[in-house]
């Protein structure tokens, strides 16, 4: 059984020169068949002329500069239409008359510089031919001569608007690569801080505690030792990042583990979780807690944090409420919560963040149990 890929790949890496030729020599050789005499382009009613040598030289202006249509796309419309004029001042009418309007479409669709001029050239040219051809008695009349203009000026259009199309379609590539790129920087500037931040500031603020533990060695090694398992997991998450950011990966974590570890940090938290926990939506569940105890050891260190988790059949809710300031800094940039936010309305889902009227701060999330993590 033939190959065919192993037989396009040599023939997809010639020049378009090569490729091209082909087509050239089979309107060439179409166009001296004895059988294809007089199937070619006739202007006005001039008299045919039998076929001698240069009938030869005509063809050969007409379809071999095809070869050269996308590389020299105005040079092959220069030697084309010389060919196609003596075609029809001689009387030719050669089956290679065809060549034109496929040159016309190739110079409209891969000319790259001096448009505009070629096209007033081109048309400039027209206008001797036609003199020449009612001169020899030709009789197509100006309504002839119009329309033929006409058809060889929409073959150009044609491979204008191919050649806008092509460049329209290029330019929607780039956009839409441009964007790709651009939401997986958003994505992966979110994931740092979602996996990063939660640690980072932990051990910050077991530092600190740290320092006023001097006097009591065996709680000074416990608050080195939390400092250091934290760290670990710190680094441990930053070698699944390139999991996390795959649409397929699993739960990143715990809850109860992520609570206890806030706990161990200073921060007293009360936990409720009710329900199955379901698959699809418990990482960004996950998101959601760490987001919210992140930020209430940041800016409500040791306040009363409340999370309470609920699965239900169609959704998860869940909410975080920190008693004391809980918001964000005033220098903080706000990245997590709003990544959280586009995260959980990916999914379907409702988010909000803000202080409660009675003082405080509460986060709240549901997320559908259909979506996709």
């Amino acid at each position: 059984m033939i190959d065919v890929r192993r037989l396009r790949d040599p023939w997809s890496r010639c020049g378009v020169t090569a490729r091209d030729l082909p087509f050239a020599l089979l309107i060439a050789v179409a166009a001296l068949l004895p059988g294809l005499e007089n199937y070619g382009t006739r202007l006005g009613n001039s008299p045919q002329h039998p076929f001698d040598a240069l009938t030869v030289a005509a063809v050969a202006l007409e379809a071999l500069p095809l070869a050269v249509r996308r590389r020299w796309p105005a040079a092959c419309l220069a030697l084309v239409s010389l060919g196609f004029a003596v075609d029809q001042l001689r009387g030719y009418h050669t089956f290679a008359t065809i060549a034109l309007p496929v040159a016309l479409l190739s110079t409209g669709l891969h000319l790259e510089h001096h448009r505009r001029t070629a096209a007033v050239l081109a048309s400039a040219a027209y206008v001797p031919l036609a003199v020449a051809l009612d001169r020899l008695g030709a009789g197509e009349g100006l309504v002839g001569y119009v329309t033929f203009y006409l058809a060889l000026a929409m073959a150009w259009g044609a491979g204008a608007w191919l050649r806008l199309s092509r460049a329209a379609e290029a330019e929607r590539r780039d956009h839409l690569a441009e964007a790709t790129r651009t939401a997986e920087r958003t994505r992966i500037a979110r994931e740092l801080h979602d996996v990063v931040t939660h640690h980072v500031t932990a051990m910050v603020v077991q530092a600190e505690a740290a320092r006023y533990l001097t006097a009591a060695p065996e709680r000074l090694d416990q608050a080195l030792t939390a400092v250091t398992d934290t760290g670990r997991r710190a680094i441990t998450d930053l070698r699944h990042l390139l999991d996390l950011l795959n649409p397929d990966h699993g739960v990143p974590g715990d809850l109860h583990a992520l609570v206890e570890r806030t706990r161990q940090a200073g921060q007293p938290v009360e936990f409720t979780r009710e329900g199955d926990p379901v698959v699809t939506a418990d990482v960004t569940v996950h998101r959601v807690v760490q987001e919210a105890l992140t930020n209430a050891l940041k800016h409500a260190r040791g306040s009363r944090t409340a999370v309470h988790v609920h699965h239900g059949a169609r959704e998860t809710t869940v909410e975080v409420t920190t008693e004391g300031p809980g918001t964000t800094s005033p220098g903080g940039s706000g990245r997590g919560l709003v990544g959280l936010r586009e995260r959980v309305e990916a999914l379907g889902g409702e988010f909000t963040a803000g202080p409660r009227p009675g003082g405080g701060f509460v986060v709240r999330a549901r997320v559908p149990a259909g979506g996709s993590s």
